[in-house]
């Protein structure tokens, strides 16, 4: 039954504040706010103007709830905070990504040198963010390659009696054991933050005055260095073509085309250019480029808490410009700039990030391209009915049959579609039977089809006969049918191309070249990617758990004195439970318990 809007529309106020609209079964589909409810609201359920998206919106709303905020800056943080808890599909989205990346020098003597993520839980400086780690990574390098600060974690440092091999390759100059006195090594600390501030200039300026200290003192071979660490600075400053004097910025471009969306974010901080990335937000409303843009900065500072900078230099005017200003000021409880109309070297950072931002779109586009190619070819090499929309594919991996996993990747005409990855951990399988983890991992998979509606046009399996004879045989069990399945062996050469494949009980092989088969090669090789990802992820979770875990009456502080009396866990492992009972807060009897769990471990 339709939404019948016009009993609604007079009930609506005039006030700010969000608006959330459901379907039938209650599963919310959009979140918006309105600095008048009524007028935006109403804007739905006109008789013209709407686009095909606005409709198949409206198509689907069973009710609407609204949200009457103080503001419309209250109204937009509100909205915000449903988007990220909600997820609603109609919404504009971005991935919930990691936090980035910084720069950081401990508070030491000696100061560490190193990556830092999260939090700046840490007493220290912070520099950033750049927004990659390889970016940070490739400072570091630079930095100890110019300076020679440490970046080893202090357990390590202070426990050094002999250089390491950071110190024999030219990067470290070994404070550890005061190869380097406390004062030269601050001098080199200093220089280092002067690089991260962007004062090169004064930087250079200063080492030059130590070299020529160092020539006046006779020192050639110190003098020889610093004249080394000058040129390389140089060779450097001349490198960035985008510098300034001041100035922490992020810079954003949009440019869509073909309903392909890309945001390109650069970052300058102390006026330096650290890196740039691309957003690719998915357009589920038909939103124009300023529309888009103003979703990406309201989910990507407010939802996702990205660091909010001095200023934001965007490329298209915004119409919720001073909202956003507002709210962003509110957020970071201090005042900044939302600019559109820039000049000298902030105009230069914004032609670039939109020169990005186009070319974001156009490689995307030639990637959807290629890979419409691809399932085209796929469909003909393996004579479908139809093109495959949507593909599974399934592989087993484990060590030495030790934790034993198996992993699940989806492909659909867009690539990957990480967000729908599973991985299923196996167990009551004997150790190295591929074949029931195989059967395992489906079976659950595919009961779940009748419950989610979702069900794959093609169904791939890493592995040969075997494998697709348990697959054929779990889709029957459970009535499914329709699913064609593929598998893909590596044959007995195991080079990529001489793959042989498995489909109606026949075997054969598609030329090296077919894009047909490249693309079954991308989603096999991504599914032992994840296989193996998430292997190792299990055996190194069953490395970090204690022996004493599991043993009733052993809980963490009887674990706690274990260890304390004992030293580390291969002692108390050999412990008699005579040994075992000598520790406090553990009784005769516990402590024949405790010996008797862990022999038969």
């Amino acid at each position: 039954m339709a939404f019948d809007a016009k009993p609604f529309l007079q009930t609506v106020s005039s006030k700010p504040g969000v608006y959330q609209m459901y379907d039938a079964e209650g599963v919310l589909l959009y979140v918006g706010k309105a600095k008048n409810l009524k007028n935006r609201v109403s804007s739905y359920f006109r008789s013209s103007g709407l686009n095909s998206k606005t409709v198949a919106l409206i198509q689907r709303i069973d009710s609407i709830h609204t949200t009457i905020t103080g503001s419309e800056t209250e109204a937009l943080l509100l909205e915000q905070n449903l988007i990220k808890a909600e997820r609603p599909p109609y919404n504009i989205l971005l991935k919930d990504d990691k936090s980035y990346p910084y720069i950081y020098i401990s508070d030491h003597e000696y100061p560490l040198l190193t990556l830092r993520r999260g939090k700046k839980v840490k007493k220290g400086q912070y520099f950033g963010p750049f927004p990659s780690a390889t970016s940070v990574r490739e400072s570091i390098t630079f930095l100890q390659r110019l300076f020679k600060l440490r970046n080893c974690e202090d357990s390590y440092f202070n426990n050094r009696s002999r250089p390491c091999l950071q110190h024999q390759i030219g990067r470290c100059s070994a404070p550890c054991t005061k190869l380097i006195s406390a004062e030269d090594y601050k001098s080199d600390l200093l220089h280092a933050e002067m690089f991260l501030q962007g004062k090169n200039q004064d930087l250079i300026i200063d080492l030059q005055n130590q070299m020529d200290v160092a020539s006046e003192s006779l020192a050639f071979e110190r003098a020889a260095e610093v004249r080394d660490q000058i040129q390389y600075l140089r060779k450097v400053q001349e490198q960035q073509d985008i510098d300034a004097a001041q100035g922490n910025a992020d810079v954003l471009a949009v440019h869509i085309e073909q309903n392909i969306c890309a945001v390109h974010l650069a970052m300058v901080r102390q006026g330096r250019m650290l890196g740039s990335k691309a957003f690719y937000p998915k357009l589920n409303m038909g939103e124009i480029e300023e529309e888009a843009l103003t979703g990406f900065i309201a989910q990507y500072y407010l939802s996702l808490g990205h660091e909010i900078p001095d200023e934001v230099v965007v490329s298209h005017e915004l119409e919720d410009s001073s909202l956003l200003m507002d709210a962003l000021s509110q957020k970071r409880s201090k005042k900044m700039r939302l600019t559109h109309q820039v000049r000298s070297e902030r105009l230069g950072w914004l032609r670039l990030a939109q020169n990005n931002a186009q070319e974001a779109v156009r490689m995307r586009m030639q990637d959807r391209m290629q890979m419409t190619d691809r399932y085209l070819a796929l469909k003909n090499d393996l004579d479908l009915d139809s093109i495959p929309l949507r593909m599974e594919c399934f592989d087993i991996s484990h060590s030495h049959g030790e934790a034993t996993v198996a992993s699940c990747v989806v492909f659909d005409q867009n690539g990957p579609q990480k967000g729908e990855y599973r991985r299923f951990n196996i167990s009551g399988v004997q150790s190295g039977d591929d074949y029931g983890a195989m059967e395992q991992a489906l079976t659950r998979r595919f009961k779940k089809v009748a419950k989610e509606g979702k069900k794959p046009d093609l169904l791939l399996i890493d592995g040969g006969k075997g494998q697709v004879g348990v697959a054929l045989n779990v889709l029957s069990k459970l009535e499914i049918v329709d699913v064609p399945v593929l598998g893909v062996s590596k044959g007995t050469s195991r080079k990529p191309g001489l793959e042989t494949l498995i489909m109606d009980g026949e075997s054969f092989s598609l030329d090296s070249a077919s894009p047909g088969l490249h693309l079954i090669q991308h989603i096999r090789d991504e599914a032992h990617r994840f296989a193996i990802t998430s292997n190792r992820f299990q055996v190194s979770k069953a490395r970090r758990k204690s022996a004493l875990e599991g043993i009733p009456g052993v809980g963490p502080k009887r674990r706690r004195e274990l260890i304390r009396f004992f030293g580390d866990a291969q002692q108390f492992q050999s412990a008699s439970a005579a040994e075992i009972a000598k520790v406090p807060g553990i009784s005769g009897t516990l402590a024949q318990e405790i010996y008797d769990a862990l022999h038969e471990q």
